[in-house]
């Protein structure tokens, strides 16, 4: 894993998130596939039976940025804390998940937790790969949460109707079946 100088890391990271809050207010996070090498991976686990990868800037864009982040829009991920180590070019960035919708109290329904993205950096603004971490078992609990309030946006409404139909969605394996393994 190369080196990079800490002043292009840290470019990169306030690059990474200015271009993150601009995606959030157009609820759409598809440009951000331009950040990534052409051949990038993108990968997270869901559970004990299944990963997501997403390989190449395509696949990124197409899966990673695009189907799964359908019903998110007008949802926000604030970056808590961003972790840069130089001498292996990676970066850890800690970020919360928020709703747009809120609860009876007038709070956000927001993911318990920390959740995480993990990249590495392969120089001139681009994502090597990426790997997420979350508590999947506190975004189910928020999201059943939701469907007893009636707060799912419709959008959200048919993105869990096309993750329960039974039918195989791209970039979904059977842990340690993906093209690229998380680790």
């Amino acid at each position: 894993m190369p080196a990079f100088p800490r002043a292009e890391l840290d470019d990169m990271v306030g690059y990474w998130l200015a271009e993150n809050e601009k995606c959030e207010q157009n609820g759409d996070w598809r440009p951000l596939a331009e950040l990534y090498t052409a051949d990038a991976t993108y990968g997270w686990n869901i559970g004990p039976q299944q990963d997501f990868m997403a390989v190449g800037r395509d696949e990124i864009r197409d899966l990673a940025f695009g189907q799964e982040m359908e019903g998110l829009e007008g949802w926000t991920y604030p970056y808590q804390r961003v972790l840069v180590d130089d001498r292996q070019g990676e970066v850890i960035g800690l970020w919360k998940q928020i709703a747009d919708a809120r609860r009876p109290d007038g709070t956000p329904y927001e993911v318990v937790g920390i959740g995480g993205s993990w990249f590495r950096y392969a120089g001139d603004r681009r994502w090597d790969w990426q790997r997420d971490f979350f508590d999947f078992g506190n975004v189910s609990a928020l999201y059943l949460d939701m469907i007893k309030a009636d707060a799912l946006s419709a959008g959200m409404r048919a993105r869990i109707q096309k993750a329960t139909s039974g039918k195989p969605l791209p970039g979904f394996y059977q842990q340690g079946q993906a093209p690229v393994p998380i680790w």
